[in-house]
């Protein structure tokens, strides 16, 4: 069983950064798929980006392409999203979650999911 635990969300104006962390317990790791997902109120939780369990492969939503860069430390058991740019909508509470087989698209392909860190950006 592994845990996962979102950091580093917080208030941060229009053009800013923040980076994201996703830290791992239990379970192993490194053969896991991480992915980032958010959602703002009410709308419907959405696909940010994802990264195979060797890191070798990321895939990125078109509307964080270009400014997000997803990337793991297996020996750390952490995930990261640095988010340059932001934008007012990118403001969402944003989860990582964890797939045995990746689907990264798919939130009912992921088997663990955090309980999620708030990002809000200020115009």
């Amino acid at each position: 069983q592994v845990q996962l635990v979102e950091s580093g969300g917080g208030l941060v104006q229009a053009g800013g950064s923040l980076r994201l962390s996703c830290a791992a317990s239990g379970g192993t790791f490194s053969s896991y798929n991480i992915g980032w997902f958010r959602q703002a109120p009410g709308k419907e939780r959405e696909f940010v980006s994802a990264i195979r369990w060797s890191g070798q492969t990321t895939y990125y939503a078109d509307s964080v392409k270009g400014r997000f860069t997803i990337s793991r430390d297996n020996a750390k058991k952490t995930v990261y999203l640095q988010m340059n740019a932001l934008k007012p909508e990118d403001t969402a509470r944003y989860y990582c979650a964890g797939a045995g087989t990746l689907f990264p698209l798919n939130m009912t392909r992921y088997d663990y999911w955090g309980q999620g860190t708030q990002v809000t950006v200020s115009s």
